[in-house]
């Protein structure tokens, strides 16, 4: 477990996790005038008479901004734009550490989908693409949408597309371990936000038939207005089991996918699954069902979103060799075939996939690598 006085006392004494490096020093007049004035005078021309080339000439063609408003911070809910922080920043140090690609942590408030759409324009020129982080759905759907289509930069959503992308690949190795076939399986997913329905689409993608999708108020049918129309949506592209609470439909499920709260699963529900279950509980800091309760109710493979237990099926898996990729080329959408190639790629880092070992190690040699090396090949491919 990690000590909370020792995150504390780390963060405190540096202000935080990150800081600013210069590429060039200044230590005469010389240096002065090539860095900033005279010199930038000259740049600024440039740059006016030709805009892209701002992307050679600043740092706005290496730099991506990690944009949250608090809202939906998965095992955590609204903890609203300054707890959010925290968590992009994280993410901005792992991008550095991992990928080098640089990024920045950045809150905004709980403004209008209009209003924050019209705020990520407005700043768009300083960035080469938008990484958003822990918005709420459903808004969060027409903001991605929204902005992908208004803006000539990639825009990514973690939330949605990198838990996505990461348990596809965990369930391809887990499905080998057990023998059966991804189109075959009974697939219950837990939890309907944006990281739910984007694990929906991307399964569907790669073959899944079964699935049944399940959130607060049970079940979501395409006629319970409960739900909002990317729920519905989504529910009207599956086969479900009948049913319409979580117990009455966890009888013979293949797969459990959690993607909702700490303890929603039990022991005695697992044992109602079909045999060799697969048990992904993903919800952070506490997952839906601790590993030991699941094993002991017959799952064969269990997977959570931490790095306390074996198979920690985690963004952090995808997202900076994702964007070290899209820097590389010209892609300007992740769209879902790129998806599924990603989560393949990653799912053959593991040639030999064991019930303890169906994704890479988030420090595993090649992560990153493979990942990218999938963007830029279907760059490529897309001529």
């Amino acid at each position: 477990m990690v000590d909370m006085d020792e995150v504390l006392n780390i963060h405190a004494a540096h202000q935080g996790v990150l800081d600013i490096k210069s590429e060039f020093d200044i230590k005469t007049n010389t240096d002065l005038g090539e860095a900033y004035t005279p010199g930038v005078a000259g740049l600024a021309k440039l740059i006016a008479a030709n805009p892209e080339k701002k992307k050679l000439y600043t740092m706005s063609g290496k730099l991506i901004p990690i944009i949250t408003d608090g809202s939906a911070v998965l095992g955590l809910g609204n903890i609203g734009p300054a707890a959010g922080l925290p968590i992009v920043e994280g993410k901005a140090l792992i991008y550095k550490n991992f990928a080098n690609v640089d990024a920045i942590p950045m809150a905004l408030n709980q403004v209008s989908e209009d209003e924050f759409v019209n705020t990520v324009k407005n700043m768009a020129p300083s960035f080469a693409g938008i990484h958003l982080e822990d918005i709420a759905a459903p808004r969060v759907f027409n903001i991605e949408k929204r902005l992908s289509e208004e803006l000539d930069i990639p825009v990514y959503h973690d939330d949605q597309t990198g838990t996505a992308i990461v348990v596809l690949a965990a369930l391809i190795n887990a499905a080998k371990v057990v023998g059966k076939h991804l189109s075959d399986m009974n697939i219950l997913i837990n939890g309907m936000g944006a990281a739910g329905v984007a694990t929906a689409k991307i399964l569907l993608a790669a073959g899944a038939k079964k699935l049944t999708l399940v959130d607060i108020h049970g079940v979501v049918h395409i006629d319970d207005m409960r739900y909002n129309e990317f729920q519905r949506q989504i529910a009207q592209e599956v086969v479900q089991t009948p049913g319409s609470t979580l117990d009455e439909v966890i009888a013979g499920q293949d797969v459990f996918i959690g993607l909702s709260d700490a303890n929603v699963l039990t022991s005695e529900q697992v044992a109602q699954m079909a045999d060799q279950a697969i048990v992904f509980a993903l919800a952070n800091p506490v997952p839906e069902i601790l590993p030991e309760e699941a094993q002991a109710g017959g799952a064969a493979v269990v997977a959570t979103g931490s790095s306390q237990w074996p198979n920690q099926v985690n963004n952090v898996l995808v997202f900076p060799g994702l964007f070290k990729g899209l820097l590389a080329t010209d892609l300007k959408h992740v769209d879902m075939d790129l998806e599924v190639n990603v989560a393949q790629g990653l799912a053959d880092l593991v040639q030999n996939p064991k019930a303890d070992d169906i994704v890479p190690g988030v420090f595993s040699e090649g992560v990153v690598a493979a990942v990218s090396q999938k963007v830029v090949e279907y760059a490529k491919a897309q001529g």
